[in-house]
């Protein structure tokens, strides 16, 4: 009998459903090796947990998350909380023996996901992995898979966007608007996404940051109802404000080892777009280009076609057999949304903590450092405004 891989979850908000969604329809529509348990659901609020465990089907919960690391027989342990707490999660979890799935960024800050890299490194059996879940689209490992073969040639340009709007004046001042738990704002949220995606998908690294610039444009925010009960200096029945010390918007270049330039943006306050996720390349025989909220198309230009038929080829990324992970969900162009990716992932993970390499490569804690040293080095490039090269950023 073949023997279930026990799972548990740390995080019971936005990614604690996007994780519990994965792990519960990754066995309907992928042939695993191992089959899951989703065992143990840990969270803070525990007057909300016992309900969300039964919703998403989770065995048991805890309002302490240390009893998953002090639980022997779970294997596999995933981290959606606050990305200042994943260094202490994440370490713990490794020290007993457990491998580690982490929500991205890495962590808040450099140091720490030094420290998480490090300590993977050091441990002997665990494994580790990170959500850059865009990687799972099927369009997006496809990109990368017509790149791997050439069709681009060499790569000029590399232009990459995450805008949002989500984070206007009236947004209270949730975790992700707070420094010290966030570490930075739309940077380390949205950047690490389109960081990782351009390195996936051309293969090559960053090598310096030649200029970048950070914002931030609402310096106070309303408090969550929690936070501001009282009254106010503004006066009586007044909402109660707290600083917002992270980056709104933040928008830099860099350049890759192997020539190519790149553009990066990422802002909270692109009034217009909700999840305008883009990457856009450019080569000497041909181009490329995605578009999240249109998550199911990649566009190619065949460079070799010649001026009298070259054009941009609209491909539709569902086909089973022809395109990543198409051939677990749904006949030709009955598409995929936001979810998939999740599952697709939690799927591979799956395999690859039973011995079988994934076709599209995971992100670990080594390699999600590498997006990290990117993101330090463009915020130490908006600081001191120079260039920066990755040398400078260990």
């Amino acid at each position: 009998m073949t023997k279930p891989l026990p799972v548990a979850l740390i995080g019971q908000k936005f990614m604690g459903r996007a994780h519990s969604n994965a792990w519960g329809q990754a066995s309907r529509f992928f042939e695993l090796p191992r089959p899951i348990v989703m065992d143990t659901v840990a969270g803070r609020d525990g007057a909300e947990l016992s309900a969300f465990a039964a919703r998403w089907g989770w065995r048991r919960a805890t309002t302490r998350w240390q009893d998953i690391a002090d639980d022997p027989t779970i294997e596999l342990v995933d981290i959606g909380t606050p990305n200042d707490v994943h260094r202490e999660q994440a370490l713990a979890m490794l020290a007993a023996g457990k491998s580690v799935a982490c929500e991205k960024p890495l962590a808040g800050t450099l140091a720490d996901a030094r420290a998480m890299r490090d300590a993977a490194k050091k441990a002997k059996k665990a494994k580790t992995f990170v959500w850059f879940n865009y990687r799972r689209c099927p369009a997006v490992a496809f990109a990368r898979q017509l790149v791997r073969e050439g069709r681009l040639g060499r790569l000029y340009h590399v232009r990459a966007t995450y805008l949002q709007s989500w984070g206007g004046p009236a947004t209270p001042r949730v975790w992700r608007f707070e420094k010290k738990r966030a570490g930075s704002g739309a940077h380390g949220d949205l950047n690490a996404h389109i960081v990782d995606m351009a390195r996936f998908v051309t293969g090559d690294e960053i090598t310096e940051i030649h200029g970048a610039v950070a914002r931030t444009f609402i310096t106070e925010r309303v408090l969550p109802a929690a936070e501001g009960a009282g009254i106010a200096k503004g006066g009586r029945g007044a909402a109660k404000t707290g600083k917002s010390d992270v980056d709104d918007a933040v928008l830099f270049l860099a350049g890759f080892k192997g020539g190519a330039v790149a553009s990066f943006e990422a802002s909270r306050l692109a009034t217009g777009w909700q999840n305008k996720n883009t990457l856009e390349l450019h080569g000497d025989k041909g181009a490329l280009r995605f578009d999240f909220e249109d998550m199911n198309l990649l566009w190619f230009h065949d460079e070799t076609l010649g001026p009298a038929t070259a054009g941009w080829r609209r491909i539709m990324c569902t086909s089973g057999g022809n395109h990543p992970y198409a051939g677990n969900w749904w006949p030709d162009a009955h598409v995929l949304g936001y979810e998939h990716g999740f599952v697709n992932m939690a799927a591979d993970i799956v395999k690859a903590m039973s011995g079988v390499e994934p076709e599209v490569p995971l992100p670990d804690f080594a390699d999600a450092y590498e997006t990290q040293r990117v993101l330090e080095a463009a915020m130490l490039s908006a600081k001191e405004r120079r260039a920066v090269k990755l040398s400078e950023v260990k």
